[in-house]
């Protein structure tokens, strides 16, 4: 399936419900008029692309909602140029997202079957991240380290203090933190040994896990 004037009029539509329910970078917005969410699930629900919620993909994940992923690409304010690192690759949309933005990306996902799937995907929509790693995202990318930013796609239990000494000093981190339902965190390494951590409300996320498949 490819793009065509009548997804390119539903993304407007979108764009514009985002607009008003809080997201005022106008670089996210022209990312998700831009970007063919529907390219990133199953064909058979492309119909529901562009309606702003989350749908499931393969190995029992999600591809997260339009407005969380915008709302959390915004609270991490990635610049041109910057080093994102981003946990649970998943479908990819965030990845194409950060892409757009013109930030060199590095992606981890510990699902083998998305890993394979998204390869493919990335390629075939010339997305190119920086990395693209199939692995413990609680583990981060030590070799690559430090990032301008991480954000975690999965519900965290705790805060992964592995990533946290992969900011820079100034970077920040944006994670939902919780197990049933997550509060969205965001976490600014202030220097070597303190954090500044902020709240936004709660958000519900499929649970990161530790362990490869």
């Amino acid at each position: 399936m490819e793009d065509n004037f009548k997804f390119k009029g539903r993304r407007r539509i979108l764009a514009s419900e985002l607009k008003k329910k809080g997201i005022i970078n106008n670089q996210i917005i022209n990312s998700i008029e831009t970007i063919p969410r529907h390219l990133f699930i199953d064909p058979g629900l492309s119909e529901q692309a562009y309606i702003d919620k989350a749908l499931p993909i393969d190995s029992n994940q999600t591809i997260s909602q339009p407005y969380t992923v915008a709302f959390q690409t915004q609270l991490l304010n990635p610049l041109p140029g910057e080093k994102i690192l981003e946990i649970g690759t998943g479908s990819g949309y965030q990845t194409s997202i950060l892409d757009f933005l013109k930030t060199d990306v590095y992606t981890i996902e510990r699902n083998h079957n998305l890993f394979r799937l998204t390869s493919k995907l990335f390629k075939k929509l010339n997305i190119n991240p920086v990395k693209f790693k199939y692995g413990d995202g609680y583990k981060g990318l030590t070799d690559d380290c430090p990032f301008d930013g991480i954000i975690v796609t999965a519900g965290s239990p705790y805060v992964p203090e592995n990533l946290l000494k992969q900011l820079k000093i100034g970077g920040r981190m944006v994670v939902p933190i919780g197990k049933e339902t997550q509060v969205m965190t965001k976490i600014i390494r202030i220097s070597v040994k303190d954090f500044k951590k902020e709240t936004f409300g709660d958000f519900k996320f499929v649970p990161m896990l530790d362990k490869k498949d």
